[in-house]
């Protein structure tokens, strides 16, 4: 059953410009499965979304692998709409978010398999990203910088 919501999930997210998980749970309900927030947050999480910025002021879920070049530059714009501010300290790098995105980079960067990031924390507004090394920091930071520039 899980396997098959999270296509569905992830079907609808093609389909639609869905902004709330209050949106996605009642187009499942409409799809025939009874989903709970709870239900529907883990799922989110489990599948590695992420709600991103949209040129028009909106937000819209969307999965982190997105391979196409326009699907890129998309997000590629949403994530730097997101970052406000990198910073790194010895192995250590720090990325500010607006409130309530940081879990939404975190998954992004999560998603990367990176064999340099040994760790990524996020909060509200913030992440810690533990690189394997200053050097690794220090490259990483710039990419990231690199991608919130574009």
């Amino acid at each position: 059953m899980k396997v098959k919501r999270h296509n569905k999930i992830l079907e609808i997210i093609e389909k639609y410009n869905v902004e709330t998980q209050e949106e996605l749970i009642e187009k499942l309900r409409l799809a025939g499965f009874n989903v709970t927030q709870a239900t529907i947050s883990r799922d989110i999480r489990e599948l590695g979304l992420l709600k991103v910025l949209m040129s028009n002021g909106s937000y819209k879920y969307m999965r982190p692998d997105i391979d196409s070049g326009s699907g890129q530059i998309v997000f590629q714009k949403a994530f730097s709409n997101t970052v406000k501010t990198v910073a790194s300290s010895l192995n250590n790098i720090v990325i500010k978010t607006y409130p309530g995105m940081a879990n939404a980079v975190a998954a992004y960067i999560d998603s990367l398999h990176d064999e340099d990031i040994l760790g990524c924390v996020a909060g509200d507004d913030c992440i810690i990203i533990v690189a394997r090394n200053v050097e690794a920091a220090s490259m990483l930071s710039k990419k990231i910088q690199e991608i919130v520039s574009y």
